[in-house]
């Protein structure tokens, strides 16, 4: 299969666009009541367990996994994987 060439200047014109990123650490399922009871202080147990990867999203796609990493007063992620076309599912 031949690479496809991409034309320097039309990809540039690409390098300023805004994407939404967003780094996911677990997802549950939580009843109407559960949400309304909630309070502050509480926990929700999510289904990864601790020390599982986290996902990264760009634009609603998985593209990457990694861990949660403090940066200076902030948190942050580091990339610990590059998630391929085959595993998010996207045929080549």
């Amino acid at each position: 299969m031949a690479e496809a060439h991409v034309d320097n200047a039309r990809l540039q014109t690409l390098l300023d666009v805004d994407m939404d990123v967003a780094v996911e650490i677990g997802r549950t399922k939580l009843t109407l009541e559960q949400v309304l009871a909630l309070e502050e202080g509480a926990a929700i147990p999510l289904e990864k367990a601790a020390g599982d990867p986290l996902d990264i999203y760009v634009n609603g796609r998985l593209v990457a996994r990694g861990e949660a990493v403090i940066v200076g007063d902030h948190l942050g992620f580091r990339v610990t994987e590059i998630v391929g076309r085959a595993d998010r599912g996207l045929a080549r």
